[in-house]
């Protein structure tokens, strides 16, 4: 059995005009975020959504995470659906997601992550060596101990993560993983991925990066215009150009390419 599977799956958002529109030249308006979107991932399988900005690539995220609902179709998790069951599906979903209003500002990153292991209902007995564990991972040991609210962009990143990480989901999901992480802090993240995928657990990494891409991922899947254009299996001879040759062939628009996805792999 699959571990995820969205199947035709549409997610429309629906905008009032504004409240103050004396003229009435403002009318209701609806924007396709997803349209009719099939995708399986694996166990273990690790797929890369590619797409330009409001292709759908965090919606399609969000969905599986439960934080958004389908208007239509299907999506489920480890055989439970989200709209049916949402709490079971949490309780196998990691989201990382980074951000300073993720986390309390005035507790270490220890006790961040002990905070949240409680509420993901982790047993007391479990919680300290998992919290140690996850901070190794991510490469924050030397950290554990400081404040949040002296963490740089790249180290909120990973502190995300690892709050991800604590309840050993088996699926994982990733919102641009590495966009303010090093280059050294990148490459030792992708390899925490291969092993935690190497155990079972599916990641979905959304991401404008095709050298993150190529680095991970069994399978890319290119969104465009809320669509699902065309998926790729990737092999150990995918090459960056490769990659981008088929992005360009099935978006049709180099401006659609992102910056960060232009480099060529060091």
């Amino acid at each position: 059995m699959d571990s995820v599977v969205l199947q035709s799956v549409t997610k429309v958002f629906h905008h009032p005009p504004a409240f103050f529109n004396w003229l009435g030249s403002e009318h209701a308006s609806s924007t396709y975020a997803l349209q009719d979107l099939s995708l399986n991932i694996a166990a273990g399988e690790v797929v890369a959504l590619l797409g330009p900005n409001a292709s759908g690539k965090t919606t399609a995220l969000k969905l599986i995470s439960t934080m958004l609902l389908p208007d239509s179709g299907r999506v489920t998790v480890k055989g439970s659906d989200t709209s049916k069951d949402p709490r079971r599906v949490r309780s196998q979903v990691g989201f990382a997601v980074a951000s300073e209003r993720s986390f309390f500002p005035r507790l270490t990153a220890r006790e961040n992550l002990d905070f949240f292991a409680a509420l993901d209902n982790l047993p007391r007995r479990v919680r300290a060596s998992r919290v140690e564990t996850v901070l190794n991972l991510v490469g924050l040991p030397e950290n554990s101990d400081t404040l949040v609210m002296k963490f740089s962009t790249g180290m909120y990143q990973r502190l995300a993560i690892a709050r991800a990480l604590l309840k050993q989901p088996g699926v994982l999901l990733l919102d641009e993983p590495t966009r303010s992480l090093d280059p050294g802090s990148a490459a030792h993240f992708w390899n925490v991925i291969r092993e935690i995928a190497a155990r079972g657990t599916s990641v979905l990494v959304a991401s404008h990066n095709f050298n993150e891409a190529v680095a991970l991922a069994d399978t890319v899947a290119v969104l465009f215009r809320g669509r699902l254009a065309g998926l790729r299996a990737l092999s150990a001879r995918t090459t960056v150009d490769d990659l981008r040759t088929f992005y360009l062939d099935l978006t049709g628009d180099p401006e659609e390419v992102p910056e960060l996805s232009l480099r060529s792999p060091s």
